[in-house]
């Protein structure tokens, strides 16, 4: 159960720390564009708000919170790239991770009930 959500902490936290250094490069990977004007500091809003996510689920039990955001992540990128013609060389990957690090988590919330 830890190590599932220890291992999404760790990415979100990281992701959150590379939208703080170099956004533009960040939205370059992930969407195919790079970042540019008032996108630059929503990014870093975001990037804090990932960091704080990442180091209020370590190790603590919001496994639901974790779980919620992971789910959401994954449906929200592959609308991007499906429905919003954005696609960056690690857009799918993403997803990908994203769709993992959702089955992992909700298979730790079911072994937690039981």
């Amino acid at each position: 159960m830890k190590s599932a959500l220890a291992f999404a902490a760790i990415g979100e936290a990281a992701t959150g720390l590379a939208l703080l250094i170099v956004p533009s490069l960040v939205g370059q990977l992930l969407l195919g564009e790079p970042l540019v004007g008032i996108a630059i500091p929503v990014a870093r809003v975001a990037g804090i708000a990932l960091i704080a996510l990442g180091i209020a689920c370590w190790p603590g039990p919001p496994l639901l919170g974790m779980l919620t955001y992971s789910a959401l992540v994954t449906l929200y990128l592959a609308y991007l790239g499906f429905a919003g013609g954005l696609s960056g060389v690690l857009l799918w990957p993403a997803v990908i991770l994203h769709a993992i690090l959702t089955a992992l988590l909700a298979r730790d919330v079911v072994r937690m009930r039981q």
